[in-house]
């Protein structure tokens, strides 16, 4: 009990200098401009909203805990989407599953990862121009998930 206690307070969680290790960043040299983003606003079915957030699960797949194939996984679906990566930064848990996100100028992905039962959670949040939907392919083929179940928030409607 008293070790539940303390984990619900935050002590004897890995510290940034414990968990080091186990983190991946990866830089990436595309400076982001305030410049040409008139269209940060998108239109779904003639909606006009913030974003597109589209919550994923994946069911039944494989690679949870590659955080190489999950890497280049979250690239391959910023490609698709046409958005632009400003960062990733990937956390892989100790024995296993991986939580990240890229942080994209469109706003982001996040996964989170539980290989045992071969799930993984995944937000795709996407404004302006940018395709989110073009991510559920990628996902679906990377992992080779079994089912993929999507479902669709309209953030910030106009009202």
């Amino acid at each position: 009990m008293r070790q539940n206690a303390l984990l619900r307070s935050g002590k004897g969680l890995a510290t940034p200098g414990t968990a080091r290790k186990n983190v991946a960043h990866v830089a990436v040299v595309k400076p982001a401009s305030a410049e040409g983003r008139e269209g940060h606003f998108a239109v779904r079915n003639g909606v006009r909203c913030a974003g597109v957030h589209l919550i994923v699960d994946l069911h039944g797949a494989e690679g949870l805990d590659d955080i190489g194939l999950i890497e280049a996984t979250l690239r391959r679906c910023v490609d698709a989407a046409q958005a632009t990566l400003l960062h990733i930064h990937l956390h892989h848990f100790h024995p296993n599953g991986v939580s990240g996100v890229a942080v994209l100028a469109e706003s982001h992905i996040s996964i989170h990862t539980w290989p045992d039962s071969r799930y993984a959670a995944l937000d795709v949040f996407m404004c302006g121009k940018a395709s989110p939907d073009a991510c559920i392919p990628v996902l679906r083929k990377a992992f080779k998930a079994k089912h993929v179940e999507v479902n669709e928030i309209l953030r910030g409607r106009d009202t």
